[in-house]
């Protein structure tokens, strides 16, 4: 890491400079340090109007969890590793986590780890979006993204969620519309999406998982008008399995309009959780999904990362 002086600013590691073709100059990435700024780094060289760039991370252990039973919070990160995830952070418009990640770890989605700037630097390190998929509204209105959005040091939360059914009962109409204006009373934008239709039965249990959720494309559509132009999706299982279920339909489809994951970024800590914790769906990546070109591989502290990129 460079030394921070009034001279020199610190900069992305390596891996994510090489990963987003950024120049090894921090003047080439003022965006990353300049909240003021609206251009972001990860973009195509094409920029597509119909959905943000998609960078998919996580960490996980040898045998491929990343989380330990009924969803629990695991420490897998390293320190060196946890500040590569917060420079990522810093070179995207939004980051969206699903409500078992925000209710199990009650994450903050910041920057708080990156070094410090030098005495006098004008701006802070940009921050992204908190954007939370929670189809029923179950965050709390007292969660740490909506405490630091109240203390004027986070961006304001959106909440993804799908609209109560007509043919839901009054109590749980009254129960939906009561926990939307504590959110949004507490600081949250609401975004209301329809949820997919249920699926035919199929042998996958991951096709159908997705019966009664928001569809991925339908998402990624919503946020790219509301202005998101790079997204950073960082869990928990289900997201992840949804967002490279997309990957393999957008492959097996041949349809680029659909596609879920542009870059996939993967840390691996040396442990071993054992089958009680949660997977992701592991056996998606044998399956039809796009190309994923290796682009480096790099080693922060005990954990290895690995960045590959869709063709």
């Amino acid at each position: 890491m460079a030394t921070t002086t009034k001279e020199t600013l610190p900069q992305p590691p390596s891996i994510l400079l090489e990963l987003y073709g950024l120049s090894s100059t921090a003047k080439s990435h003022p965006s990353v340090f300049d909240r003021s700024r609206e251009e972001t780094l990860p973009t195509p060289t094409v920029p597509n109007v119909h959905r943000p760039y998609v960078t998919l991370t996580f960490a996980q252990s040898l045998d491929a969890k990343i989380a330990g039973v009924g969803g629990k919070q695991l420490i897998l990160s390293g320190n060196e590793s946890l500040v590569m995830t917060h420079w990522m952070r810093t070179l995207h418009d939004g980051i969206l986590v699903g409500i078992g990640t925000a209710l199990n770890d009650n994450p903050q989605l910041n920057t708080r780890h990156l070094p410090p700037l030098p005495a006098g630097h004008p701006h802070g390190y940009r921050l992204p979006r908190p954007i939370i998929l929670d189809t029923h509204l179950r965050l709390s209105p007292e969660c740490k993204l909506l405490k630091n959005y109240q203390a004027g040091y986070g961006r304001r939360p959106w909440v993804v969620c799908a609209p109560q059914r007509a043919s839901s009962d009054v109590a749980s109409t009254e129960a939906f519309t009561q926990r939307a204006a504590a959110l949004q009373a507490a600081g949250a934008k609401i975004i209301e999406l329809e949820c997919d239709a249920a699926t035919e039965m199929s042998e996958s249990p991951i096709d159908n998982d997705r019966a009664g959720r928001i569809a991925i494309p339908d998402l990624l559509a919503a946020l790219r008008e509301l202005g998101v132009r790079s997204l950073m999706v960082e869990g928990g299982a289900r997201v992840i399995r949804s967002f490279l279920h997309g990957a393999r339909s957008s492959a097996a489809s041949g349809s680029s309009g659909k596609k879920t994951v542009d870059a996939l970024v993967v840390t691996v800590a040396p442990t071993v959780v054992g089958s009680a914790g949660i997977g992701y769906g592991s056996e998606l990546l044998t399956e039809e999904l796009p190309t994923f070109q290796h682009v480096r591989t790099d080693v922060f502290g005990p954990d290895t990362v690995v960045a590959l990129k869709t063709s």
